[in-house]
């Protein structure tokens, strides 16, 4: 079973699904980082020199490259990946792959990127209020995409393990 982790930026995709891996002892993969090092470079770096469209149009071509693999893995999309080039349907057109939807409230968004805001280039410039509205208007253009998915497991007040154990009964 492949299972694909999808939701806004700072939902728990990478740090869930490492954790979730661990456990189902599958291996973990960060389609960023899988992006990374097929290109040689970093995300920022591949957005500056090449743009977005090469790289929403890279991000294409290595999630169906790895949703074509047979073995079985968790694998975390970016957070624009279900709404880029088709991708949410190529996502459901895989049988064996299960699709699960991280969803995060505004605020507790908004809460965590505070916290992380130098990682994020994105949102770094952004004060408290600027970011409540920045991830307020993408989670409204995103959230047809990510209501898409196979599942959907609610993380606001929820530790990391609360959330793993909800995975796990979920898809058991």
């Amino acid at each position: 079973m492949k299972i694909v982790l999808l939701g806004y930026m700072a939902s728990g995709k990478s740090t869930i699904g490492r954790i979730l891996a661990e456990k189902m002892q599958i291996p973990f993969i960060d389609l960023d980082d899988y992006i990374e090092n097929k290109e040689e470079k970093t995300i920022s770096e591949i957005f500056e020199t090449k743009g977005e469209i090469y790289f929403r149009k890279q991000e294409h071509i290595y999630l169906k490259e790895l949703l074509e693999k047979q073995e079985d893995f968790i694998l975390s999309l970016g957070g624009g990946t279900p709404c880029y080039a088709g991708n949410m349907d190529v996502l459901l057109s895989f049988n064996d792959a299960k699709s699960v939807y991280l969803k995060t409230s505004i605020n507790t968004i908004v809460d965590r990127l505070t916290n992380e805001k130098s990682k994020r280039p994105l949102v770094a410039r952004l004060n408290k209020e600027e970011l409540a509205e920045f991830v307020a208007k993408h989670l409204f253009e995103r959230s047809y995409y990510y209501n898409q998915s196979s599942y959907k497991v609610d993380v606001d007040n929820k530790n990391r393990d609360e959330t793993v154990e909800d995975l796990l009964s979920l898809l058991s």
